[in-house]
């Protein structure tokens, strides 16, 4: 209940921020809708309306408020509206058998996932390998490390539809493997900063006492760098495994494609449906937490077997 309670104050804190902001973001909408319908509004005229100030029309038109938390299309839903609109594309979908169909979220967050993986693992491996190389290469250490640090300057949203046309142009488009390139770019260096922490942190003792018991650098590297790296890692992981879903949303973006939750939102803005974009951000957020819950079972069982303290 300690670890709860924070976490539903800043819940409710922050719904009640999105409940105040309903009425002032979708006020012009609401007038604009009462004003076509034949009620009184003022002052008349939208282009009129558009130099005052928000809050001064909800003063002047107070019985319109409301109006703005029950809008078809409004310009920020709320948080009953995407609630609804996400159970009708999930649990409704599953209920009536049709939690794969191509309006379903979990079908597009299938499709999501699937690259996200791919890209997680390759990012994560390139991360791995390329801190096993710093640590032990000088030369690496210097080249490797300020290429990777630059690497992350490029913009995702620039480098994301040029590594996908270079993937159409070899031949290799519409398998997912765009994406997952994507997703590894933004996945492969928190590994990589994380495990070069963790394979530098054991002490100059503790590497002097293996070097009495005559080990080379391969036994030091499983039985003392690898181990005290584990903590770090997995670290690193959840905070990748959340950069990996980005990436993949973003690689989707771009491709004109009709499957998979970037698509989904991609398509919402195409035909002016916020909700549908809503929807599909808060699934990918839902995605993102048991990705991220996931990996923290995994690391709990895994440092309670290796002995460490919770």
């Amino acid at each position: 209940m300690r670890n709860l309670l924070p976490v539903l104050t800043v819940l409710a804190l922050i719904l009640g921020i999105w409940w105040a902001a309903v009425g002032p973001m979708n006020m012009r909408a609401a007038l604009d809708i009462a004003e076509r319908g034949g009620a009184a509004v003022v002052p008349e005229g939208s282009v009129a309306r558009r130099e005052v100030s928000v809050w001064r029309l909800m003063a002047q038109n107070s019985d319109h408020v409301a109006a703005g938390y029950d809008l078809d299309r409004p310009r920020l839903p709320t948080p009953t509206q995407v609630g609804a609109e996400l159970w009708k594309t999930t649990g409704a979908m599953v209920l009536r058998g049709r939690a794969f169909s191509k309006r379903s979220l979990i079908n597009h967050g299938w499709i999501t996932l699937q690259s996200t993986l791919w890209g997680f693992l390759l990012g994560t491996t390139l991360g791995i390998l390329g801190a096993v190389a710093i640590v032990y290469s000088r030369v690496a250490d210097m080249s490797l490390m300020p290429w990777a640090i630059i690497s992350q300057t490029v913009p995702i949203v620039a480098l994301a539809p040029m590594i996908i046309v270079l993937s159409n142009q070899l031949g290799i488009e519409g398998r997912g493997v765009p994406k997952a390139i994507i997703s590894a770019y933004l996945c492969y260096f928190p590994v990589l900063v994380s495990m070069v922490k963790g394979l530098r942190s054991p002490t100059s003792s503790e590497l002097d006492l293996l070097k009495t018991y005559n080990t080379g650098p391969v036994q030091s590297f499983f039985k003392l760098r690898l181990p005290a790296s584990v903590p770090f890692l997995f670290t690193a992981l959840k905070v990748g495994i959340a950069a990996a879903l980005v990436g993949t949303i973003v690689g989707e973006l771009p491709t004109g494609a009709i499957s998979g939750l970037g698509a989904r939102i991609l398509i919402g803005d195409q035909f002016g449906t916020p909700l549908a974009i809503w929807s599909a951000l808060f699934a990918a957020a839902i995605l993102a937490g048991l990705l991220v819950t996931a990996l923290d079972l995994i690391q709990r069982v895994t440092l309670k077997r290796m002995g460490f303290r919770a």
